[in-house]
């Protein structure tokens, strides 16, 4: 059931609404994401005075934090595994067009961001829905945070992260799963309750070091497999575009190959880079600043780094060890095996393992504790106000904790369905306040 689910969420309507919002955005701001990449790197080392409850770089890293986990490297494999290397193009289209994306919600989120009871920063999609669109788009407003709140506490916050970090941990340092399951509770119990400002210190922290040394790792691997890398960027274009037919070469099954690996592709390019869900405006909102187009710049670097940079690395990596075709034991892996066989592989000793194992913990970490703070945002919206946040942070450590003892498939294609459905309403808000973003560009 949940299949099905899946295939009508993510059919052709959605990932048609992601391509065209990136691709109109990419036209009517004639390329911003080509021609002012260097101002947004300028400006995350810049530092701005202005309302919000966490510096731009805080507020970069809590997003990053949130999009950089098992999407960067399980979810590579994953998208292999059910779309072949092909998704990996895919994935760079949607994370092209997606900066777009990312940029026109990230200044909607700082243009039309308000206090919650709190004195808190309260801003993201349902706020910018409905005070852009006014009260008649209220309950457009209303589905976005509804769905944000599932998503955090079914989705892309606690099952996928929880789960990878159980799965690679036990496969490289055999810790029991009760054990592991136990102390990440824990830890995540102890950041969430700190608030914004807890988890944007830590995000802030453990992200760009964790970026660093997994990248680092991720070059030696493909240093040292050099001879390899051409030719996994061939597969990579040869399956997107001219993948083999199945059932006998059958011309119906060549075109449901290049759909499942263009439907996989974005799904999973939305998965580690969240442009169009909506997420990243949401913590966006509270950067120290005073400027939105600014913020826009500053946040849409999340796409380029977690996408383009990242997960084409991890994808390289995987290609070039040939483990996508070839079976260990008999069985072909997939999911954080995969990559942590690949890398294994590739790196003397047990370098790789440790690698992707460490690098898999500590960025599955932030990511839930980031979307912990996205669904608390939503819930503060749809509720009016702060009054059940210690109720849902209760909530979210239980399904924190419930997460270890679920299978794979099952919690991939849950995050894949709550995402399209808190991605719809709001790349609608996108398109209907297209000439408020274009107006504030200009101006800038």
């Amino acid at each position: 059931a949940l299949k099905i689910i899946q295939g009508v969420v993510w059919g052709p309507i959605t990932i048609l609404l992601l391509l065209f919002t990136g691709l109109y955005y990419t036209i009517r701001l004639k390329g911003i994401q080509i021609f002012h990449l260097n101002k947004s790197f300028k400006y995350i080392f810049e530092k701005e005075e202005g309302q919000g409850d966490v510096s731009t770089l805080g507020s970069l890293c809590t997003a990053l934090a949130a999009t950089i986990g098992t999407g960067s490297i399980v979810g590579v494999a994953t998208a292999f595994r059910a779309g072949g290397p092909g998704s990996l193009f895919s994935m760079w289209l949607s994370a092209f067009l997606g900066m777009e994306t990312k940029y026109a919600e990230c200044v909607l989120a700082v243009k039309y961001r308000s206090k919650d009871q709190n004195g808190q920063v309260a801003g993201g999609p349902m706020y910018y829905i409905e005070l852009g669109l006014g009260k008649k788009f209220k309950w457009l407003a209303c589905a976005f945070a509804f769905f944000g709140i599932f998503t955090a506490l079914l989705g892309c916050g606690t099952f996928p992260q929880v789960n990878a970090i159980v799965e690679s941990v036990n496969n490289a340092f055999h810790v029991p799963v009760v054990i592991l399951g136990i102390i990440i509770t824990i830890l995540a119990a102890a950041v969430i309750f700190g608030g914004i400002g807890s988890i944007s210190k830590v995000a802030e922290l453990v992200v760009p070091v964790m970026a660093i040394a997994y990248i680092l790792g991720c070059l030696v691997a493909l240093i040292l497999q050099a001879h390899q890398v051409p030719a996994a960027f061939a597969q990579i274009f040869q399956s997107a575009f001219t993948p083999h037919a199945m059932g006998g070469g059958v011309a119906g099954t060549v075109i449901i190959s290049v759909m499942t690996a263009m439907r996989t592709g974005v799904a999973r390019g939305i998965y580690t880079n969240e442009a169009g869900l909506g997420s990243a405006p949401i913590v966006a909102a509270a950067a120290q600043t005073n400027s939105p187009v600014r913020q826009g710049l500053v946040s849409m670097i999340g796409v380029f780094l977690t996408t383009i940079i990242i997960c084409t690395m991890t994808a390289l990596v995987i290609i070039s060890s040939g483990l996508l075709e070839t079976p260990v034991n008999g069985v072909l892996l997939d999911g954080g095996l995969l990559s942590n066989t690949a890398f294994q592989q590739a790196l003397p000793g047990n370098i790789g393992l440790y690698i992707v194992s460490i690098g898999l913990v500590f960025f599955s970490f932030t990511t839930i504790i980031g979307w912990s703070y996205y669904g608390e945002r939503c819930l503060v919206y749809l509720c009016g106000g702060t009054k059940l946040i210690t109720i849902y942070r209760i909530l979210y450590i239980i399904c924190i904790a419930a997460a270890p003892y679920l299978t794979l498939d099952a919690i991939w294609i849950l995050a894949d369905i709550t995402n399209a459905l808190m991605a719809f309403p709001n790349l609608v808000g996108l398109l209907l306040l297209s000439p408020v973003v274009i107006k504030e560009t200009q101006v800038f």
